[in-house]
């Protein structure tokens, strides 16, 4: 199994951490150690001060593909859900000032959490997806697809072009605006439309 992620892909995210708004998905991966599941606890990282949430739409792919057509891609995954890709915000920006890699800041054990999965029916648009992330029981994220530079079915598609997707596999799709610090005890829930799809604390 592959952990796909995707950087900057909401216009108000990008423009909060002072990035360039970029012409193409940005794509970075992560283990599988990363994977932790929701309703499990989740510990704070010794190596990091500064442990940052971004909550995400979470695709899982359900069928094998390799140069996938965007007008195809939606054949390509069947279930979504809402996860947290956890950054080292402090081991990232060091990371980012030398020009080095960042998996360290990224890519570390349990730094993927991803909520119980909901299967795409007819009912369900694609293409609409509301998505909401709470933190102690207050929003500080809230995002519906269409508001993504890069659609789903774009981001599968050039994910694609370069890698082989396959069952299993999950496509984190990239963060809104509200991004924020984590401390131990924090709680957190993720909400596909209004349904709890995703609940962890941090230990």
């Amino acid at each position: 199994m592959k952990i796909f992620c995707i950087g900057r892909n909401y216009d108000e995210h990008a423009k909060g951490l002072g990035n360039e708004i970029p012409d193409e998905p940005i794509i970075f991966m992560k283990p599988n150690s990363a994977l932790v599941q929701g309703h499990t606890p989740f510990y704070y990282p010794e190596f990091t001060n500064d442990l940052h949430y971004e909550a995400e739409l979470v695709v899982r792919i359900s069928k094998n593909g390799k140069y996938i057509q965007e007008k195809h891609a939606s054949n390509y995954y069947n279930a979504v859900s809402v996860g947290i890709d956890f950054t080292a915000r402090d081991i990232q920006n060091q990371l980012k000032e030398k020009g080095h890699p960042w998996e360290k800041a990224k890519s570390f054990d349990n730094s993927a959490a991803v909520g119980k999965f909901i299967d795409f029916t007819p009912a369900i648009d694609k293409k609409n997806i509301n998505f909401s992330f709470l933190k102690n029981k207050e929003e500080v994220q809230k995002a519906n697809s269409k508001e993504m530079i890069f659609s789903i079915d774009k981001v599968v598609a050039h994910i694609s072009n370069y890698f082989s997707v396959n069952i299993g596999d999950l496509v984190f799709t990239g963060t809104p605006a509200g991004t924020g610090e984590c401390i131990v005890g924090d709680q957190f829930e993720g909400y596909f439309e209004k349904e709890l799809v995703l609940s962890l604390e941090i230990k």
